[in-house]
């Protein structure tokens, strides 16, 4: 029995006639490291080649398909055109249109490859409700249904779409629906259930109330916007741009390496000798296993300027700033991914020897601090709130705010911006623990902050520089 979906390529699949008897089938390239995928079909029959621009154009059911390979070839001809038409399916490179009155009303656009697309008939007696996982958001000048679960977006085209959508936040059959939106007919209704339910959007609710996605033990665990997180910042599950394409280049200014500093408010830092550092320090597996989170610290005898100093030093300092074809990196201690060091670190400073208790920002390049503020409301709350994270051990002498400049990534990385950043806050969090270990300093990593309240009391943009980690550091 042929699907009642209207078959088509989705946008970018090329069909190229290199010959009489030779097409090729082309996907574009989306990826810098991934190349274009290629088919080559020969021979191929004046009704397969039709069949091919007419999925290249307009589309047509796999019925009409079929019709127009017999009519115009001979029935040896159709075993070709569903083996080519499954492997275009699973590759990913065809959309299923739902119509409505003869006018399309949603469209499956596959995201990625599919191990096997099958489509999964609905039942019209079977109530049916949207997964938790599945969003609904603005595509350019669309708007698309779409879920971490699923290799492919829904494009809804008219208000009927949309309106059956909404109503599938609450366990529904088609009579239901149908009875809600009398414009559709029940079978249109059936062939949309099916297409959500074939790409997991959909779930089946059983006679007993359940749903399989809330008895999945791995699934229940996982919370929407991790899940959806995970799945957009992978390959796999999405045909975006991936990786270092440049998006903003020549059209915004980049970012400098340095961020211009704050403040004319500043403190020269202590700098050690990095060369005897080198012949002093403890052995590196015995840092590494005596590095341990300390939450409580020696308020009698605080941490001082000087172990402030080389604390930033050895962990954040600027070596060398330089350009490499159309960015400006820097080298520093610990490693970054793509050199761009978007991560600026600022000072609550509680209680320190020679440090005026406030706010501050560390200049990695002129190992200086500036200034913001002294000890507002605002920085009073920043470290009352790590305090409670912190389980109430201690409030921090010193803590250390991890932000981001986003634009430094931004600009240049395209669907892995923001999970760079957070592996790169990882990077910068043990090579803190390292060297406070080496120091004989108490540290810990702190696992939330307010990035909000941070923005207010830094006065930066929270969209273009806020907090993305929290690292406390003080005496034994």
């Amino acid at each position: 029995m042929y699907n009642p979906f209207i078959l088509s390529f989705k946008q970018g699949i090329s069909v190229i006639e290199e010959s009489s008897d030779r097409v090729i089938v082309q996907s574009p390239q989306v990826d810098l490291n991934i190349p274009e995928y290629t088919i080559n079909i020969e021979p191929v029959s004046p009704g397969f080649l039709a069949a091919l621009k007419l999925l290249a154009t307009e589309g047509a059911t796999e019925e009409n398909l079929s019709e127009l390979v017999l009519q115009t070839d001979s029935f040896s001809e159709l075993p070709n055109l569903y083996y080519y038409l499954e492997k275009f399916i699973n590759l990913g490179f065809v959309c299923h249109t739902v119509l409505a009155e003869e006018l399309p009303m949603a469209t499956l656009v596959p995201l990625g490859k599919y191990d096997k697309f099958q489509i999964k008939e609905a039942t019209t007696d079977k109530k049916y409700v949207l997964s938790r996982f599945a969003y609904c958001r603005k595509n350019k000048e669309k708007l698309v249904l779409e879920s971490p679960l699923s290799h492919s977006q829904l494009i809804l085209v008219d208000l009927q779409s949309a309106a059956l959508i909404a109503e599938l936040s609450q366990p529904r059959d088609c009579r239901e629906i149908y009875n809600k939106i009398p414009s559709l007919s029940e079978d249109t209704i059936k062939n949309l259930f099916s297409l959500l339910l074939s790409d997991e959007m959909l779930l089946a609710v059983e006679e007993d109330g359940t749903i399989a996605e809330e008895t999945n033990e791995t699934l229940v665990q996982w919370e929407f916007h991790d899940l959806l997180f995970h799945s957009r910042t992978r390959t796999g599950r999405h045909s975006n741009p991936v990786g270092r394409t440049y998006p903003f280049l020549g059209k915004i200014e980049r970012l400098p390496a340095i961020k211009p500093k704050v403040s004319n408010d500043i403190i020269n830092l202590y700098k050690p000798d990095i060369e005897k550092l080198k012949e002093s320090d403890y052995p590196f597996s015995l840092i590494l296993e005596d590095r341990k989170s300390i939450k409580q610290f020696n308020d009698a005898n605080p941490i001082t300027d000087k172990q402030i100093g080389e604390f930033l030093y050895r962990t954040a300092r600027v070596k060398k700033v330089m350009e490499k074809g159309p960015e400006e990196i820097s080298n520093r201690p610990y490693p970054n991914g793509g050199a761009n060091y978007e991560l600026e670190l600022y000072l609550a400073v509680n209680i320190c020897e020679n440090i005026p208790d406030g706010f501050y920002h560390y200049c990695p390049q002129d190992h200086q601090l500036c200034k913001i503020s002294d000890r507002t409301k605002n920085v009073d709350q920043l470290l009352e709130e790590i305090w409670i994270t912190n389980r109430q051990h201690h409030t921090p002498q010193v803590l250390i705010i991890m932000a981001a400049r986003f634009a430094r990534i931004n600009w240049q990385y395209e669907s892995i911006a923001y999970a760079a950043i957070l592996k790169n806050v990882g990077i910068l969090l043990q090579t803190m623990y390292l060297v406070a270990t080496a120091m004989n300093l108490g540290s810990c990593a702190i696992a939330q902050g307010n990035a909000d309240l941070f923005a207010l009391t830094a006065k930066t943009d929270y969209y273009a520089e806020t907090s993305v980690g929290e690292f406390i550091l003080g005496t034994k």
